[in-house]
C-alpha cells in the first residue's frame, strides 16, 4: 500500500500529495460549482481554480470532476482524458487518492475534527508496473480478475492476513489495474465501514449503530451522490 507521500505505481510521492491537495481545493472551485449545478457540465465554459499547477491539466480535470461531480462521469469524458495523454493506469491511482482523501476529510468534518495534515513526500520513483493479466471489458479501464493475477502482483482478493478477505466482486475489481491503489482504498473503506467478515456477522454489532442502520446509510448516501453502483 502506498499512502500519499510515498511513491506510488504511476505517480511520485510529491505528485500524490499534490493530487490530495488539489482534491481538497476542488471543493471550492467556482467552475466546478457552476458545472455541478448545470443540466450538463459540457455546457459551462470556464477553467478550474488550480491549487497545484505542477499537475498535468488532464489530471487536474479528472481530480476536480471525481471530487465534485462523480455521478455524471461518462466514457466520452474519459476518452478525452486518454486523448490528452492521461493513461488509464495514471487515472486509476488518483481515483484512489481522491476517494481516500474525501472519505477521511468527510469523516473528520462530521466528527468536528480538523483535516489531517498531509505528510511530507518521500523520494523514489514509481514502479510503473501494469498487471500482466489486466484486461478491458468491465468499465472504462482494464481490471484484473482473480484468476488472471500472477504472483508478481499482491493478492488484492483473498490472501491478506487478519479479517480482510477480498473476493472478485466488481467493487473489488474497480481499481485492480493498480493493485497498491486498490489496497490503499480498500483498507480505508474497511476502517470507516466494516471488514467483510464483520459485515456478514449479523449476530454481533461491532459499531455503535446496527448493521441495518449502517446499510441504510450506505445506500442513502450513494443514492444522493448519484452513484451508479
Amino acid at each position: 500500500m502506498a499512502p500519499p507521500g510515498l511513491p506510488g505505481t504511476w505517480w511520485t510521492g510529491q505528485e500524490r500529495l499534490a493530487i490530495a491537495r488539489e482534491c481538497r481545493a476542488a471543493a471550492d472551485c467556482a467552475f466546478c460549482a457552476a458545472r455541478t449545478g448545470a443540466l450538463s457540465p459540457l455546457t459551462v465554459p470556464g477553467q478550474h481554480s488550480i491549487a497545484e499547477p505542477s499537475l498535468p491539466q488532464p489530471a487536474t480535470e479528472a481530480i476536480h470532476r471525481i471530487r465534485t461531480d462523480p455521478g455524471r462521469l461518462g466514457e466520452t469524458w474519459f476518452s478525452k482524458l486518454r486523448e490528452a495523454a492521461l493513461g488509464e493506469e495514471a487515472y486509476v491511482e488518483p481515483v484512489s487518492v481522491v476517494a481516500v482523501t474525501v472519505a477521511v476529510d468527510t469523516f473528520r468534518r462530521g466528527s468536528g475534527l480538523a483535516p489531517l495534515t498531509l505528510p511530507r513526500s518521500e523520494p523514489g520513483a514509481p514502479s510503473r508496473r501494469r498487471p500482466a493479466g489486466a484486461e478491458p471489458g468491465l468499465g472504462f479501464v482494464a481490471t484484473l480478475a482473480p484468476e488472471d493475477r500472477t504472483e508478481a502482483e499482491p493478492d488484492v482478493y483473498q490472501d491478506h492476513p487478519g479479517p480482510r478477505r477480498r473476493v472478485g466482486a466488481y467493487i473489488h475489481r474497480a481499481l485492480s489495474l493498480v493493485p497498491d491503489s486498490m489496497i490503499h482504498w480498500w483498507d480505508a473503506l474497511e476502517e470507516l465501514y466494516q471488514s467483510g467478515p464483520r459485515m456478514r456477522d449479523y449476530g454481533v454489532e461491532y459499531r455503535a449503530i446496527s448493521h441495518a442502520r449502517i446499510e441504510l446509510l450506505a445506500a442513502r448516501v450513494p443514492a444522493l451522490n448519484r452513484c451508479e453502483y
